[in-house]
């Protein structure tokens, strides 16, 4: 899974998008704001297990589409 990516657009303002770091522990490390129609494509990597978004927002993956906060 090593690459893989998200695409994800905000429907409203203040949604947080935080990066979950890979190992023993796991820590938040990158945190953003994105406000109404905003996108941000965001990127799994060695440091990048796991992506938490917090609000309304739409989200792409290559396994389909989703929607979050509702």
């Amino acid at each position: 899974m090593l690459g893989d990516f998200v695409v994800i657009k905000a429907m409203e303002d203040g949604v947080t998008v935080m990066g979950l770091t890979r190992g023993p522990e796991t820590r938040f490390h990158h945190t953003e704001k994105l406000d109404r129609g905003e996108v941000m494509i965001a990127q799994f990597t060695w440091h990048t297990s796991a992506i938490k978004i917090r609000g309304r927002a739409e989200i792409w993956t290559r396994h389909g589409h989703l929607e979050s906060g509702r």
